[in-house]
């Protein structure tokens, strides 16, 4: 159920009716939209009277939820969703681009690619310190040490991490570093992991399993935001299907779908979407057409040495090119680029 505030309505008006949903034993979820708040209440178990919250002060309209996803849906908030790190944002008028190694290898590997992607504009810096792999014989990341790695580069280029939460155990010490908590295709449906993630109060870059319909890519949103935690952007990484030629079939279909029915952003991966660097760029382009909110690209200073997923990995120079190819795309679909910056460290310190 979501109940509607008129225009005109005051900060007493809305702790009244806050108080008259968790009275009830219910939870309220405020979404402060440019037009009007909304406020969704979940934690019943069957429908609600509308008659108990209609004849209060500041209410307008009481709506009952159509779809199983409610605080996710845009029928709880029709505006878009902009997710703040920081200064910066995920969603809005800016591209967001997220790039790096797809795991942390060494201190010196992570501060010079760090200085390179700073260079070119990047404000979020990508890299894996907990990597659950398929095979327990690969490399599995070098852990607390890879979040320290991060953390420093991040410090002294001045861009926000985003690395992997592999699970609970290990949840308190990333969200010790990390400024965005990103879940995984594998814990997708981990719901424990999603639980607790929604007590957190950091942005998260939720992806989608590879077996995954959209719909529960979107319950697994609810997950994280039912606990409270509304700062969360969808991330379309491919799906697996028939075709060995890529690692996954990307699906842009998902773009233009989840924009339609969600507030909340979606970003693109088309690194583990194509698995084949040959092909990241090429879909890169296409997921921004397709309306994308931003790109997570893997980047890696020499992929034929990468510990972890070089055959999807961009070079720098190839990675340049891509951005010089979006600064003409980008402001067709209403967006722009971040602006370059000079990197604020020598890499070899």
């Amino acid at each position: 159920m979501i109940v509607l505030m008129q225009k005109g309505a005051t900060r007493d008006d809305l702790d009244r009716l806050k108080q008259r949903i968790e009275s009830l034993g219910f939870v309220p979820h405020v979404f402060a939209g440019e037009q009007r708040t909304t406020v969704g209440i979940t934690g019943n178990k069957g429908q609600i009277e509308s008659d108990l919250f209609l004849s209060m002060s500041g209410v307008e309209d009481v709506v009952r939820v159509s779809k199983p996803y409610k605080l996710v849906s845009r029928e709880m908030k029709p505006d878009d969703t902009v997710v703040h790190v920081g200064d910066d944002q995920i969603g809005g008028g800016e591209l967001a681009i997220i790039a790096g190694p797809c795991s942390v290898e060494s201190r010196s590997q992570i501060l010079e690619i760090a200085g390179m992607l700073r260079e070119m504009g990047v404000k979020f810096l990508r890299g894996g310190a907990y990597k659950p792999r398929t095979s327990p014989y690969s490399f599995q990341g070098l852990r607390e040490q890879g979040l320290e790695y991060l953390k420093e580069a991040a410090v002294k280029t001045g861009m926000h991490v985003i690395t992997e939460v592999k699970d609970t155990d290990t949840l308190p010490l990333v969200f010790e570093h990390a400024d965005i908590l990103q879940v995984g295709s594998r814990n997708m449906y981990n719901y424990s992991l999603l639980e607790k993630i929604g007590m957190q109060r950091k942005p998260v870059l939720l992806k989608r399993a590879f077996s995954a319909t959209i719909e529960e890519l979107l319950m697994a949103g609810e997950y994280v935001a039912v606990q409270g935690n509304y700062q969360i952007v969808f991330c379309e990484r491919g799906i697996r299907s028939f075709d060995p030629f890529t690692r996954n079939s990307l699906d842009l279909n998902a773009v233009p779908l989840i924009k339609g029915i969600s507030h909340l952003p979606i970003v693109v991966d088309p690194s583990h979407g194509t698995g084949s660097w040959e092909l990241v760029i090429p879909m890169a382009r296409a997921a921004v057409a397709a309306g994308a909110d931003g790109l997570m690209i893997e980047v890696h200073q020499d992929p034929s040495v990468a510990l972890s997923d070089g055959f999807q990995s961009l070079r720098p120079e190839k990675f340049r090119l891509l951005l010089e190819q979006l600064s003409q795309l980008a402001p067709l679909m209403g967006k722009s680029l971040p602006t370059k910056t000079a990197p604020s460290f020598i890499t070899n310190n």
